[in-house]
C-alpha cells in the first residue's frame, strides 16, 4: 500500500507543482531558462530537468528562487500564521 494513500498530494505531485509555479514564475519574468541559468548559477541542464522531470536539489531550488526574486516565499515557508483578534482575520491583517 502507498504510505502517501491518505494525503492529497503525494511527494511527486508537489515537486511537479512547485516546479510549475517556478516556471510560471520565470516566464512572466520573460526569462529563458539559459537566462536563469546565468542568474542563478544552476545549470542549464538542471533547470530543464526540474521543470522536465521535477527533480533538483534543495540548495539549486533554492538558489533559482533567490535568482526570480521569490526570498520572502521561502523565508515564509512553514510559518502559521497568528492572529491576536477577530478583526485580524477578517481584514487579512498579519
Amino acid at each position: 500500500m502507498n504510505k502517501f494513500f491518505f494525503t492529497r498530494n503525494t511527494p511527486g505531485e508537489i515537486a511537479k507543482s512547485l516546479a510549475k509555479k517556478i516556471q510560471k514564475h520565470r516566464k512572466n519574468l520573460k526569462l529563458s531558462q539559459a537566462q536563469l541559468a546565468e542568474k542563478s548559477g544552476v545549470s542549464l541542464g538542471s533547470i530543464k530537468r526540474f521543470e522536465c522531470k521535477y527533480e533538483i536539489s534543495l540548495t539549486s531550488f533554492i538558489k533559482i528562487a533567490i535568482a526570480l526574486g521569490l526570498n520572502n516565499d521561502l523565508d515564509n515557508l512553514f510559518t502559521k500564521k497568528s492572529y491576536n483578534s477577530i478583526d485580524e482575520v477578517i481584514n487579512g491583517e498579519i
